[in-house]
Order: structure tokens, then C-alpha cells, then sequence
């Protein structure tokens, strides 16, 4: 196998949660790219449909299914529907995640607390345990959870996102640990501030982002595409002898 050979996901099929826009829709675009067969799901079925719409206009193989990560009924029919297409899920891809508050934790009531850990915990937990299964059968699969530096080292203003996020990391772990033997590996990927519609409040701050940028050795604010790479290393044969890994795509921010 050459080394290029080692990145085709070719025949590959990958479900992207979180994937009508941002790191989501940047990922799905690259495994098409690179020959999987991609789910790109979110909430809203138009979302998802226009951008497998817009994958299939450049003779890529996608579909949408629409699927809120924090209601089982939903997961269940992304799975099965997903089965019902192409038959069998080789790659998952936990993105979709919430942060309806900014500010700190004393704010945060007990509604919003259970909103966040049940979509940006429970989703991805439960999700799992449905794709485990199907990857087992098949010889085995690639996980890949979007947490967040947040998880690494909280951030203000976003404290029960980073415990989300940092609980989204040892599930990673205990993932990788507990299904190593079937041949799911699972990683986690831990983006800084990336320029998307779910950080604008951040980015487009400018207090914000002066002290972010000062933090940074990599002076610039990340793009969805800065994340594609990694995420296709981790989702195909070259990174075959990695599992329960945590890695940063921040500019450096967390040195």
C-alpha cells in the first residue's frame, strides 16, 4: 500500500453528525473527496439535503438524514436509515454539539446544564453504542469525537461546555480502551477558536480574539479546513496503530 493509498476511504462509509455547515460540512466534503459514501446529518432536513446536494453536484456520493443527537429515537433512525442506503457504517464523526449560555457556571441553571451534556455527552455516548455493532461486523471502524481545547484547559465564559467537552475526552478514552479488541479505534480531536457560525460570538469579538491570537504562536484564527486533515488521518488506514488519542488543531494555544 503506498502512503496515498493509506488516506483513500474509498467504499468507506461515514456518518458526520453536525455536518450541514462548519467542521462538520469541511469534514464531510473530505471523505467524499476521498471516496466514502457520507452522511452528512444536522436537525433540519433542508440543511442536510443542500449540502449533500452540493457533494453530489461535484459527482460525490451523499446523502442527508436529519437527526437531533439528543433524542434516541432520532439516533435510531439515523442508524438505520444509514443501513437502510449503504448498507453498513465504517466511520462516525461526533460534531454536533450545543452552547446556548456565555458566562459563568453560577448562570448556568439546571435545564441548561442537562441541554449541553445531553447533546454534547449523551449523543455521542449513545451513538456509539449503536455504531459498535455494525463496525464489529465489518471488522471494525474509526470513531472520531469534536471536543474542543475547552476540554483541555476551560476557557472563560464557556464552563459547562469544557466540562462537556473535557467528559467527551475520557469517553474517547474508555472507548478506545474497551473496544480495542474489536477493531474500533477512537480518537479525539480538540479544535481552538475555528471560524464558524457556532463561535461567532467569539470571534467576531474583538477582546476575544485579541487574547486568544496573543496566546497563540500561529497568529490567525482557525478555519473548518484546518481540521479536515487530521480528521481524514484518523478516519482512514494511516492511522491504523492510533486509539485513545486527544489532538489539538489550535494554533498552539494550549502550549
Amino acid at each position: 500500500m503506498s502512503v496515498l493509498d493509506a488516506f483513500s476511504l474509498k467504499d468507506k462509509v461515514a456518518v458526520i453528525t453536525g455536518a450541514s455547515k462548519g467542521i462538520g460540512e469541511a469534514i464531510a466534503r473530505a471523505y467524499a473527496e476521498a471516496g466514502a459514501r457520507v452522511v452528512i446529518s444536522s436537525r433540519k432536513q433542508d440543511a442536510v439535503d443542500a449540502a449533500a446536494a452540493d457533494l453530489r453536484a461535484r459527482g460525490l456520493d451523499a446523502v442527508g438524514i436529519a437527526a437531533h443527537v439528543g433524542q434516541m429515537e432520532d439516533l435510531d433512525r439515523l442508524v438505520q436509515q444509514t443501513l437502510d442506503t449503504y448498507g453498513g457504517i465504517d466511520i462516525l464523526v461526533n460534531n454536533a454539539a450545543i452552547n446556548p449560555v456565555f458566562g459563568p457556571i453560577l448562570d448556568t441553571d439546571e435545564a441548561v446544564f442537562d441541554k449541553i451534556m445531553q447533546v454534547n455527552l449523551k449523543g455521542p455516548f449513545e451513538l456509539g453504542k449503536r455504531v459498535h455493532p455494525i463496525m464489529k461486523e465489518r471488522g471494525g471502524g474509526s470513531v472520531i469525537n469534536i471536543s474542543s481545547i475547552g476540554g483541555i484547559s476551560p476557557e472563560p465564559g464557556l464552563g459547562i461546555y469544557s466540562v462537556s467537552k473535557a467528559a467527551l475526552i475520557s469517553l474517547t478514552k474508555v472507548m478506545a480502551k474497551e473496544w480495542g479488541d474489536d477493531r474500533i479505534r477512537v480518537n479525539a480531536i480538540c479544535p481552538g477558536l475555528i471560524k464558524t457560525k457556532f463561535s461567532t460570538a467569539l470571534w467576531q469579538n474583538e477582546k476575544i480574539k485579541n487574547r486568544v491570537l496573543a496566546q497563540q504562536p500561529i497568529k490567525r484564527i482557525g478555519l473548518p479546513e484546518d481540521v479536515v486533515g487530521l480528521a481524514l488521518f484518523l478516519a482512514s488506514e494511516a492511522s491504523a496503530y492510533c486509539t485513545g488519542a486527544v489532538y489539538m488543531v489550535d494554533g498552539g494555544h494550549v502550549i
